[in-house]
């Protein structure tokens, strides 16, 4: 087995023991065995090295969901970590729950949700988390978290802060229930549903536009469309001081965090510092419909897609002096 297998990139070299969990007897096999294993699900938003990695890689598979009726908010559903993620979000949406429709489409499984507090078109995770059991390595245990115990921020949480102590075994979600979705809260979803920001509308229509923009933009995984041969957005928006913010021209994209920082587009950066659409080196491209993904459109390597993700930021600190932060874990690079 290799990496290149496993991940969304398609790229990376072979494992020299590789173990898929379906079980979480395997997972605390595996984990007993080696407590040091490199952990992945989906692989949606690793880059692995060209070399062989010379470990153990456990990958979580394991499958299964309840719902609990009680809450009178509408529902409590628990979900096994190795769950694709959109197939789950499609079970919630088709059983007449809302709360997850415009985080449709994004790779990876259940499990990858609270390390990353994924989010996409306004809304976050964190929004709809109830609960994290996870296993810690470090105490050889089971625990469980509230979504205030989580530590979660802008794409990160306690879980990606300690990255090699706590293996996700499950989610648990609340949800409510009705035909109608979360109000929008990001114009581009909005001007494409025809509805007001902070309106609703069908749960249904929400995730179908939610597809379709991400698909626009090769953010939906595709056989046949290279450019979502990748992992998403390969940096995270980054966020700068006030006084740094104001440096910058008028037309750049901002928006305040509570903590007084501003959060700018990494994309538009990265547009703004002589990157383009279709840049490449080697085999790694930046993607044709969205300049913040990188992409394996040529048999690349891990060392091509490192190499680019090196000139993109070495052009946005040289046009901005700000740093950019890659998103996609990187292991054995």
């Amino acid at each position: 087995m290799n990496f290149a297998e496993l991940t969304t990139f398609r790229v990376g070299g072979a494992i020299q023991n590789f173990i898929e969990a379906t079980s979480e007897e395997m997972i605390l096999d595996a984990l007993t065995a080696d407590p040091l294993a490199q952990v992945i699900g989906g692989g949606s938003n690793i880059l692995a090295g060209d070399d062989e990695y010379d470990g153990t890689v456990l990958r979580i598979s394991t499958q299964g969901s309840e719902l609990d009726y009680s809450s009178c908010a509408g529902g409590l559903i628990t979900v096994a970590a190795g769950v694709e993620w959109d197939d789950f979000v499609a079970q919630t949406v088709v059983a007449g729950f809302s709360g997850l429709e415009t985080l449709s489409g994004i790779p990876g499984r259940v499990g990858a949700a609270p390390i990353q507090n994924i989010g996409a078109y306004g809304e976050e995770f964190k929004n709809v988390a109830a609960r994290v059991r996870t296993y810690d390595r470090s105490a050889r245990e089971e625990r469980t978290f509230t979504a205030n115990q989580c530590g979660f921020g802008y794409r990160t949480s306690r879980f990606k802060e300690e990255p090699n102590r706590y293996v996700i075994l499950d989610v648990t979600v609340q949800l409510s229930r009705g035909d109608l979705s979360i109000p929008i809260a990001y114009p581009e979803l909005s001007r494409a549903l025809g509805v007001n920001e902070g309106e609703r509308t069908q749960v249904k229509s929400a995730r179908a536009k939610v597809l379709e923009i991400r698909a626009s933009k090769g953010m939906l995984l595709s056989q046949n469309d290279k450019d979502s041969w990748s992992a998403g957005s390969f940096f995270i928006n980054p966020s700068v001081p006030s006084e740094v913010a104001v440096t910058l021209p008028p037309a750049a994209p901002r928006w305040p965090n509570p903590d007084g920082s501003v959060k700018l587009s990494a994309a538009w950066l990265l547009e703004h510092s002589g990157i383009a659409k279709g840049d490449r080196i080697g085999g790694a491209s930046i993607s044709t419909k969205h300049v913040l993904a990188i992409t394996n459109s040529a048999d690349a390597t891990s060392k091509d897609v490192l190499d680019l993700a090196k000139k993109c930021q070495h052009a946005v600190y040289s046009s901005f002096a700000i740093e950019l932060t890659p998103e996609v874990q990187l292991i054995n690079c």
